[in-house]
């Protein structure tokens, strides 16, 4: 039997994930998230009154060979759901520029900032996805709906094979990916379920996982939220910070 070459490794693989992104975006699980996107769509925002919105659930974005991954809340009305790319289009100043210019510091992005998916922006070495796919009302998602959209971070991160470490940004994306990978872990006695924190690290070496699969390390950071961002709870340093940490881990 012949080795499977990388080339074709890389093909499985975007494939694999182009199959993920298909699923994504067919999605109807969740009838009152797609009631609420569809309706925004519709609706729109005055400032984008010309626009024609993405209003469907929004796929991950960056580099197939990724060693990070970044794993957000969910789309914003006006933002994802709009332009149809994670942390895209909120308007400037917003989160997806406060996370861009993070990740150009830290050498993960080309640009600063990210308006609209033909802005020329590409992710080196990172990977950015949500924990739910369909913008919710008032940006809380029920936990039920976070339950069924585990399965696309399932496929989407299987098609990721070399993930290393995850950035969970604010708590919901933290247990959510706690709870992706709750089966895949042996657990002890002594275990104690980590607490989301700020810059906190989660090494799962020492839980011996059910599989081959090597569990990436977690790592804490809050979401790059206007209501984060404005009031000084997350500040640019404090985000470069978790980025520069997330390297060293690599």
């Amino acid at each position: 039997m012949k080795p499977i070459s990388v080339a074709n490794l890389r093909l499985g693989s975007a494939r694999q994930l182009a199959d993920a992104h298909h699923a994504i975006v067919s999605c109807e699980r969740c009838p009152r998230l797609r009631s609420y996107c569809q309706r925004v769509a519709v609706e729109k925002k005055r400032a984008y009154r010309e626009d024609t919105y993405w209003g469907r659930p929004v796929p991950g974005f960056g580099d197939p060979s990724a060693r990070l991954l970044l794993l957000g809340l969910a789309p914003a009305a006006h933002g994802a759901n709009r332009t149809g790319r994670v942390f895209t289009g909120d308007g400037t100043g917003g989160s997806g520029d406060f996370l861009m210019s993070a990740l150009h510091r830290t050498g993960f992005s080309n640009l600063t900032t990210s308006s609209h998916p033909d802005d020329g922006l590409t992710l080196t070495d990172a990977y950015i996805a949500a924990a739910v796919r369909c913008a919710p009302p008032d940006n809380k998602p029920l936990p039920e709906e976070i339950t069924r959209c585990l399965d696309h971070l399932e496929l989407e991160v299987s098609a990721l094979p070399n993930v290393r470490v995850v950035v969970a940004l604010g708590k919901i994306a933290f247990d959510a990916w706690l709870q992706l990978i709750r089966g895949r872990l042996q657990r002890d006695p002594s275990y104690r379920r980590p607490q989301f924190g700020h810059g906190v690290v989660v090494n799962f070496e020492h839980q011996r996982p059910t599989t081959n699969y090597r569990l990436p390390t977690l790592v804490g950071c809050y979401h790059p939220s206007r209501q984060n961002t404005n009031t000084g709870k997350l500040t640019a340093r404090m985000m470069v910070d978790v980025f520069r940490k997330a390297r060293k881990l690599l």
